[in-house]
């Protein structure tokens, strides 16, 4: 276990597989391997080892909440939902149960009942900021705006300094059309943490001042980094879609249907997109800015190279290296698009692809206010499809196609986009 929690997981796997049968510890030793599986996102294996330890210690309430935890991961929730309320039966004080099977209630569209247990997990332990932050979200996706203002207000009374409760309460007064409340809750926050990027980005979204050409490096590094082990699981619930219809668009453009070609993958992430392109790419590399997200990816496999590097700057630094550049849901973090185009058509062979999707912004959206894109309140970009178009063809990539998809729900709104694709000439 110290070995563990000291981030040493080889070393720490030795000893756990170790612990043999009928030691009185074998059944912590399954269910902790378990969970360092789980870390690895070797997630079936992590399953198995903690149903064995469950058969060792079957009246262990965290036992029955991780494996559901990884039943969750696995896209299970059938198998997730009655080891929740195992885990409560066991011990009505499991609150992270509680709040879990809360969560899954709501991603599997029971809303009454997803509120009425997460609120019952604040009435329980009101000090506990994410299970604010959980409620205060699901009455967002509810409509419930006033309800989630007041579970952020309440929270952060007790922790003032929450960067979770903080975001949501702009959201919830953006929401609601309060833009000037939001505006004085931003203001504090930057004055109260002048290092955090966030209220800096998000106060030019509000007001539509000073907005910059792309969200900076230091805010998506800590989005991502603070995202990173929930992201997968969070965008399951959202029914994400981008990674597979930038994949299918490659495939169709380019016709190719076996490993021939070197590909980057822009923004990897986690590394969605790896599986889904294996069967094109001859060598696959990933470059993002966030080690957290990074990290995941090395875990999930199927890359040649992962690069923490801004992905501009990479792209410029590999002239004619790729024989297809694909990017999932990055480009909706820039505003102004240009310098990714050149940088992309530079790190194109003659004859090589570019794919990528943006979040679609209506090419007659009050287009006098915004030069083709325009920096939503809740942080991230959208696009005009006009706008895209040309930029791509300034840059000198030919054939340029944008299709509009549906990229995810969000908020319980389905967000459309555009899919991008375009071909250096030959």
């Amino acid at each position: 276990m110290q070995l563990h929690q000291a981030g040493q997981l080889d070393a720490a796997e030795q000893l756990y597989e170790q612990v043999p049968e009928g030691d009185p510890q074998r059944a912590d030793a399954l269910h902790l391997h378990g969970v360092l599986c789980a870390q690895r996102r070797d997630f079936a294996r992590a399953q198995a080892l903690i149903w064995q330890a469950i058969t060792h210690k079957p009246d262990e309430a965290m036992f029955h909440n991780n494996l559901a935890n990884v039943c969750v991961e696995l896209g299970q929730p059938a198998q997730a939902e009655p080891l929740y309320v195992r885990a409560i039966e066991l011990d009505g004080g499991r609150l992270d149960a509680l709040s879990n099977l809360g969560l899954l209630l709501s991603r599997t569209g029971r809303a009454d009942d997803a509120e009425r247990l997460l609120r019952r997990a604040v009435e329980l332990a009101p000090d506990n900021a994410d299970f604010r932050q959980n409620l205060a979200n699901q009455y967002m996706r509810m409509d419930r705006a006033s309800d989630a203002l007041q579970q952020c207000h309440d929270g952060l009374v007790r922790a003032p300094r929450s960067r979770v409760l903080r975001g949501l309460l702009v959201l919830a007064y953006n929401q609601m059309g309060k833009r000037a409340d939001a505006e004085d809750v931003l203001r504090a926050w930057a004055a109260s943490d002048p290092d955090d990027p966030y209220p800096a980005h998000h106060l030019a979204a509000v007001t539509g001042l000073a907005v910059p050409a792309r969200a900076g490096d230091a805010y998506v590094k800590r989005l991502f980094d603070n995202f990173a082990t929930s992201f997968d699981a969070k965008l399951a619930d959202l029914s994400y879609q981008a990674p597979q219809h930038v994949a299918d668009a490659l495939r169709r453009r380019s016709g190719v249907a076996s490993p021939v070609l070197d590909m980057l993958d822009a923004g990897c992430g986690t590394g969605l997109c790896g599986p889904l392109l294996a069967g094109m790419a001859r060598h696959l590399t990933g470059v993002d800015l966030s080690e957290g997200m990074l990290r995941l990816a090395h875990a999930r496999g199927g890359y040649d190279d992962l690069f923490q590097a801004e992905l501009v700057a990479y792209l410029a630094s590999r002239p004619q290296a790729f024989d297809a550049a694909v990017s999932a849901d990055t480009l909706c973090y820039f505003g102004v698009l240009g310098g990714f185009a050149a940088a992309a058509h530079a790190a194109l062979r003659p004859g090589g692809w570019l794919v990528f999707s943006v979040e679609a912004l209506a090419d007659d959206d009050d287009a006098a206010s915004h030069p083709g894109h325009l920096l939503q309140p809740h942080g991230r970009y959208s696009h005009g499809r006009v706008h895209v178009l040309g930029v791509l063809q300034a840059a000198g990539l030919a054939g340029a196609l944008a299709e509009p998809v549906f990229l995810r729900n969000e908020g319980g709104k389905p967000v459309q986009g555009w899919l991008v694709s375009a071909q250096r000439p030959r």
